[in-house]
């Protein structure tokens, strides 16, 4: 069967460590810390909790001396490019260089006066080092405020241009732009007419989204809605609270774009009044056995025999449940006709047995 993906738009290519991003490159996921970074095991243990879940390039405030200091040590113990996200003080992003970062993040409206940009830039120009220009609807300059009557979409993406400008006459181009909002139709225009006008790579997100309910829904809509244009290159999904969370929803929209594939894509029916298996059940069930699985599998866990048979035909691996027993499907076939006490039991036989001849790698 077909499979539909948006048509991407065509940047340049830019490397953070050894993760491509633009020109056509998988659409990479992102997130940041929110440990200290001055605390070195709190912050590589997450970091390392985020790699597990499947994030590909991760962030660091760098609020202080002390914290550009411990980059090195940090990068030491990781496998993830490591980014310092750098606001007030370009100093800070003079020592994150030397201690041996994969790329930088600046705040355009923070930063300071074009010398020190200038500065940052020649440095990371040696040391081969990307930039991202990273604007923020709530720091923007205030000439441009007063311009625009307001961070509007237009005075984003001309702050944006002010600094490309600069990093363009100091011959550098190893740039990611970010244009971000905390509110989902300003942030999408704001990239919209980025894409227009730069020929970087975008790396997309919705700024302060919130709770992990209210900011995926925005975050979905944002930068899903953004991806379906053929906008954007790398995503960082922002949530309150554990980081991890941002990984997973940022592939879940991926999957769903079928941009990338990682690990288990479960569909299940939202159960009705024809249903009649205990299906939020057999659900947690499956889902806890196959949450540490990365291979990319689509299991359905269906309710009744309306929809069911169809939707366990195409996946991978399927449920469909009947009045007290349900089918088993393995790549559209009935393999199992067995009673509801026992089909999640039978169902996991047949997942561990796919696991083992499912080949190796995270995408397909």
């Amino acid at each position: 069967m077909e499979i539909y993906r948006p048509k991407r738009r065509h940047t340049r290519t830019v490397y953070i460590g050894q993760v491509p991003v633009g020109g056509g490159h998988p659409v990479s996921v992102q997130s940041m810390t929110n440990t200290d970074t001055r605390d070195i095991e709190a912050t590589v243990a997450q970091i390392k909790r985020l790699e597990e879940a499947g994030c590909e390039i991760i962030r660091v405030a760098v609020p202080d001396t002390e914290a550009a200091k411990k980059l090195g040590k940090i990068k030491k113990r990781i496998g993830l490019p490591l980014v310092a996200d750098i606001h007030f003080d370009y100093r800070l992003a003079l020592i994150a260089m030397d201690e041996g970062v994969d790329g930088l993040r600046i705040n355009p409206g923070n930063i300071g006066d074009r010398c020190r940009v200038e500065e940052v830039v020649k440095k990371a120009v040696d040391y081969k080092i990307p930039i991202r220009i990273g604007v923020n609807a709530g720091s923007l300059k205030k000439e441009l405020l007063e311009k625009y009557g307001g961070a509007t979409p237009e005075a984003m993406v001309e702050s944006a241009a002010h600094h490309v400008k600069i990093l363009e006459e100091l011959g550098f181009y190893d740039i990611i732009i970010s244009l971000k909002a905390s509110d989902v139709m300003r942030t999408v225009r704001a990239y919209q007419l980025a894409s227009e006008r730069f020929p970087y790579p975008l790396h997309l997100g919705v700024t302060e989204a919130g709770s992990p309910g209210a900011g995926t829904v925005k975050s979905a809509i944002g930068i899903g809605g953004l991806l379906l244009q053929g906008i954007g290159d790398t995503i960082r999904v922002s949530l309150t609270g554990d980081p991890v969370e941002e990984v997973k929803v940022g592939w879940q929209i991926l999957k769903s774009l079928n941009l990338r594939q990682r690990g288990v894509e479960i569909i299940s029916c939202p159960t009705c009044g024809r249903c009649e298996i205990n299906l939020e059940d057999i659900l947690r069930q499956v889902e806890e056995r196959t949450i540490a699985i990365k291979k990319p599998l689509k299991i359905a866990v269906m309710g009744c025999v309306v929809n069911g048979p169809g939707e366990a035909r195409e996946a991978d691996l399927g449920i469909a449940g009947g009045r007290g027993m349900g089918l088993i499907f393995k790549n559209g076939q009935v393999v199992k006709k067995v009673s509801e006490d026992r089909l999640v039991e039978e169902f996991l036989k047949e997942l561990d047995q796919m696991e083992n001849i499912v080949d190796g790698g995270n995408e397909r």
